[in-house]
């Protein structure tokens, strides 16, 4: 392992020694191993590259820690703590699939990479399974698929469990069980003052009811227990359709995915989908329902009767349907993602879709560029089941409502100021069409937000309220808050 206090660089010049290679080659005396990763090594380069967005590959960590287990974790934390102006930025990283650069990356501080905290193991009576917070989706599903159960996880595969969880977390099967961070029955988590502590309703309920959607604020989430349930096969259906249909597409979508019509083992996800490189443009839906019916189930019935260019279905399991979702996205592209929430009516969605066709002309010339607007149903199925048990403040709703995405992804750095100001111009529009109408929630999806947006924010006064107090008790110094610029923070206090 090389000294991040004399690491000799280029010309054989010996890097002067300041607080941070201090703090790094502190790091590497107390974690030995070869646990700390130094800039400049092949190992470095390859863990920075392995960020999902170009955007987070290009930010530069003065070193990288690689905890092996949770008392890596705490010891990491009493470092970068130890000093009295604890002015040693660092960042968390589970997946690293955030696209924004910084999310879970840093420049010049310390990142605590904890993939390799990725273990699964099936309790006993099999009604629960413990999951390291660095493991991704498709570990959990390539355990449990096997031996007939699954969890209410993520829908792709690479997409960090921690993460995912501690924003809320949407999955197939939430129409049956709410958000992710609804099925947690335990969290790890190393706090500001190195402490390792077991979370549950019992331990602590105000912190285990703030991890739910409170993001990184809090410490440092080792290991999640998740309820599991048995399932089997799931039937996985694509459709596209030609922009021509779009408003039978949205009328029926309105229709299946009501408050009152919503079926529970349905997750149905509607995409207007632009590709510069075929210059070709269409929607495309999928539907997804967690039985193994072997013909299309009713509940599709009329939305698979307009008329489309090209159809697909098939039972799989959830491993293959994870590894299929992340194949949808390009490899390390440039990448942006905004969210807007809606109320899901027929006039929202046509002025949706209207401001989405009408932006395709500004940004046609961007090299390899995907401009796709997802609609994901959020009935209250999904939100209302377990709304006073989680941080995302959406009580006192009983509509559908449905997560509006700008998912965006491109190949040059010389397009990102045109695709921005065109990725703000559409949001804002759909943004004002939908209050004009009476439409717009102002519920933010922190799992797809962009990095100038507020999710926590958007849960409203008393929500972040109680976030403010679970976090001044338990990092009073604000180490999360303060130290870790990334994720989103709870603002005031």
């Amino acid at each position: 392992m090389e000294s991040a206090a004399n690491k000799t660089g280029s010309g054989n010049m010996v890097v002067p020694e300041t607080p941070i290679t201090i703090i790094c080659a502190a790091l590497s005396t107390a974690l030995g191993g070869g646990k700390v990763l130094l800039a400049g090594s092949t190992t470095y380069n390859a863990f920075v590259g392995s960020y999902f967005s170009q955007q987070q590959q290009a930010v530069r960590p003065a070193c990288i820690v690689f905890p092996q287990t949770t008392q890596d974790v705490s010891t990491t934390i009493r470092i970068l703590t130890s000093h009295p102006d604890r002015k040693c930025k660092f960042a968390i990283r589970s997946g690293g699939h955030a696209s924004w650069a910084g999310a879970s990356n840093i420049a010049g501080g310390v990142v605590i990479d904890i993939r390799a905290l990725n273990s699964v193991d099936v309790h006993s009576d099999t009604s629960t399974v413990s999951v390291g917070a660095g493991a991704a989706w498709d570990d959990v599903y390539v355990k449990l698929d096997p031996i007939g159960l699954s969890v209410n996880g993520g829908r792709a595969a690479e997409v960090g469990v921690g993460g995912l969880t501690l924003g809320g977390g949407i999955s197939y099967f939430s129409p049956r069980y709410g958000w992710t961070c609804d099925t947690v029955t335990c969290f790890q988590i190393v706090l500001a003052d190195a402490s390792i502590v077991e979370v549950d309703a019992e331990s602590d309920p105000e912190l285990f009811q703030a991890l739910k959607g409170g993001n990184n604020n809090f410490g440092v989430v080792t290991r999640i227990d998740f309820r599991t349930f048995e399932q089997g096969l799931i039937w996985a259906g694509n459709v596209y359709n030609d922009l021509s249909h779009a408003d039978q597409v949205i009328t029926e979508l309105v229709k299946i995915a009501s408050a009152e019509a919503y079926d529970e083992y349905a997750s149905i996800i509607v995409t207007f989908a632009y590709a510069q490189a075929q210059n070709q443009a269409v929607i495309s839906s999928v539907l997804e329902y967690t039985k193994a019916v072997e013909s299309p189930p009713k509940y599709y019935q009329t939305f698979l009767e307009i008329p489309s260019l090209m159809s697909t279905s098939e039972l799989v399991n959830m491993t293959s349907l994870s590894k299929t979702t992340r194949e949808y996205s390009p490899q390390h592209p440039r990448s942006i993602n905004r969210v807007s929430t809606l109320v899901l009516t027929e006039p929202v969605l046509k002025a949706v879709y209207a401001a989405w066709d009408a932006s395709l002309d500004s940004i046609r010339g961007v090299s390899n560029l995907v401009w796709a607007l997802a609609l994901e149903p959020l009935p209250p199925q999904i939100y209302a089941r377990h709304a006073k048990e989680n941080a995302l403040g959406l009580t006192g709703r009983n509509k559908s409502l449905v997560v509006t995405l700008l998912t965006i992804t491109w190949s040059e750095a010389s397009d990102d100021a045109l695709v921005n100001e065109a990725t703000h111009n559409l949001m804002n529009a759909i943004e004002d069409a939908a209050r004009q109408i009476g439409n717009l929630d102002p519920y933010v999806y922190l799992n797809y937000a962009d990095e100038d947006q507020d999710p926590i924010a958007s849960y409203g006064a008393a929500s972040v309220s109680r976030l403010q107090e679970v976090r001044d008790r338990v990092d009073p110094h604000g180490v999360f808050t303060y130290q870790v610029p990334g994720g989103y923070k709870i603002q005031g206090k």
